[in-house]
């Protein structure tokens, strides 16, 4: 059974948000949104795929449908008829809409939701057309985009609807293990066992503005443990400052917006042509070619805020970047950049670490330190890339992982370990670039890489030198002794093999010319991943690994050694 359209909009409607009167045609041609306060109106699933799909590229997909009822419902009803009765009022044959298309020419299995059809509530029906969609992605090799609209899972179907989303939830891991990218498209409402299993089991969660989402309704919580909740709370504005969504994007601009995420994820070339000099030298590894500097000198130079941020690099350097939020547990950290993005024509995942050129930005930014969620944030992209296997880059300058009681009480040490480890096995190349500070572990947690580059006027050390001189020489005035006995400068850096290149900044420091600065760093990172692409996972993993065994193995203590074979030798 097919969809059938809705009919024409009706001559005058009224806002659902701001009450205002809408003239239908005009609200029609703006894709149903309120031109007076953008309130974001309900869409059908026809009408959904009509919006998202490029033209005559939809092709319905015939999913099971069955007519069970398997408890012999009843409340004030028979479930039988409020079926029946849902099926001639949308031409549905259940809650949702199955569909292959083109995404700005991105191939794409669709499963499009639709309330009208008994609230889109999650029953057999729509758990078999999930699953079904998930398995023909699967066997395709095809991108899958999700889209939300439920009150839950459908209870005239009792236990058989609670069991959709164990199984719909197991078709999304099977996807995650093939590596083929899913999407969530959230529009209102999106509640109960559907945002409990696949709408929010996908890649990345891309949500409406306004559209709700949650395990449980304010209704219920507000009746059943009286609590008092927060404005706004569960729109996609909530969740994106508490980490669950990646973006909100208006509804006209979604096609573009999942067309270039699609594109990038599948690594689709982008038929730019692109060209290095042959002449300049990307990256200096000789530590002779370096001048000799004193360190405090460079620990200033380093923290200079004209300096070029992640955010100043990344819109320098890559093409169709699309930035991910949250790490889907409690916090959007926004001292961390993360995202997916072209370099020179390959498609890379980039993580950094976020400052800014004035005081407001700094606070903003948290001053460029990562709290729990930063960290978890970036492992959660860095698996992404992992997936979809594309190569991270990742960019830092933090004086180091936040050390407030928030960040404690939410496991920084835990988020900055389970890091290290998942950067040591990670089956893709990384390459980290010290861009201004890298302080302590904060800065490891994102440079746990197969080659490590830094900036000429940047830092790197185990703690700043303020710090050192406070605890060693009792005195924070200390600080140019600390930086010299620290050796945090480029040039011992790269005699010492704690960093395998310098990248040249233009005239005084970066700060002085970005584009240069980005122009430099362009060709060291393009060089860097030149290298490393052709390697295989277990070649990238076991030199990365080498790599960091042999920091400090340069003693006589044997490892090995048979305890009792040297309790006989005695």
């Amino acid at each position: 059974m097919t969809a059938t359209l809705s009919a024409g909009p009706a001559a005058w409607l009224v806002c659902g948000r701001c009450s205002a009167m809408l003239y239908g045609k005009r609200y029609a041609r703006g894709a149903r949104v309120c031109p007076e306060c953008g309130w974001h109106g309900p869409l059908t699933a026809a009408e959904r795929l009509e919006q998202l799909l490029d033209p005559e590229s939809t092709r319905l997909l015939d999913t099971a449908v069955s007519d069970s009822d398997p408890l012999e419902f009843t409340d004030s009803r028979p479930y039988a008829d409020r079926l029946r009765d849902a099926r001639a009022k949308t031409g549905m044959p259940d809650a949702v809409l199955c569909a292959r298309g083109l995404v700005e020419g991105n191939p794409v299995v669709v499963a499009a939701m639709d309330f009208r059809f008994l609230g889109g509530s999650l029953g057999a029906n729509v758990g078999e057309a999930v699953t079904q969609a998930c398995e023909i992605a699967l066997r395709e090799r095809t991108p899958l985009l999700l889209v939300t609209a439920s009150g839950g899972a459908r209870m005239q179907e009792g236990i058989v609807s609670l069991m959709q989303m164990a199984k719909t939830s197991q078709a999304l891991g099977q996807l995650d293990e093939a590596g083929i990218l899913t999407i969530t498209l959230i529009s209102d409402p999106t509640f109960g066992g559907v945002a409990a299993s696949y709408a929010t089991l996908t890649d990345v969660i891309v949500a409406e503005p306004g559209a709700r989402l949650g395990f449980a309704g304010p209704r219920v919580i507000e009746q059943t443990i009286r609590q008092t909740l927060p404005p706004g709370f569960q729109t996609a504005e909530f969740l994106l400052e508490h980490g669950v969504v990646d973006m909100i994007v208006p509804r006209v601009e979604l096609r573009s917006a999942l067309g270039q995420l699609l594109s990038v994820a599948s690594r689709q070339p982008d038929g730019v042509p692109h060209e290095r000099s042959a002449e300049r030298i990307a990256v200096i590894r000789d530590p002779a070619m370096l001048p000799e500097r004193d360190p405090w000198e460079c620990v200033q130079a380093a923290r200079r805020l004209g300096r070029p941020t992640t955010l100043d690099y990344i819109g320098l350097l890559l093409a169709d970047f699309t930035e991910l939020h949250g790490d889907r547990a409690y916090a959007d950290c926004p001292a961390l950049v993360a995202g997916l993005g072209r370099l020179e024509g390959t498609s890379v995942v980039v993580i950094g670490t976020q400052k800014g050129h004035n005081a407001r930005d700094l606070a903003a930014r948290n001053y460029g330190m990562p709290t729990p969620a930063g960290y978890r944030k970036a492992a959660r992209v860095m698996r992404l890339a992992a997936k979809l296997g594309l190569p991270v880059v990742t960019f830092v300058d933090t004086a180091g992982a936040y050390p407030g009681i928030e960040a404690e009480e939410h496991g920084q040490s835990v988020a900055i370990a389970e890091n290290l480890k998942l950067m040591a096995g990670l089956p893709v190349p990384v390459v980290a670039v010290v861009t201004g500070e890298g302080g302590s572990g904060g800065a490891l947690a994102l440079a746990f890489a197969d080659r490590v580059l830094m900036c000429a006027n940047a830092v790197y050390s185990v703690i700043s030198a303020e710090g050192c001189a406070s605890i060693l020489w009792k005195d924070p005035a200390a600080a140019p002794q600390a930086a010299a006995a620290l050796r945090v400068d480029a040039r011992s850096l790269l005699a010492l093999g704690i960093v395998d290149g310098v990248v040249r900044e233009p005239g005084d420091g970066a700060e002085t010319d970005h584009l240069a600065a980005a122009g430099a760093l362009r060709d060291a990172l393009a060089d860097g991943l030149a290298g490393l692409l052709p390697l295989d996972q277990m070649t990238l993993v076991t030199a990365r690994r080498a790599r960091f065994r042999r920091f400090g193995a340069d003693t006589s203590v044997v490892l090995d050694e048979d305890p009792v074979e040297k309790e006989d030798a005695r």
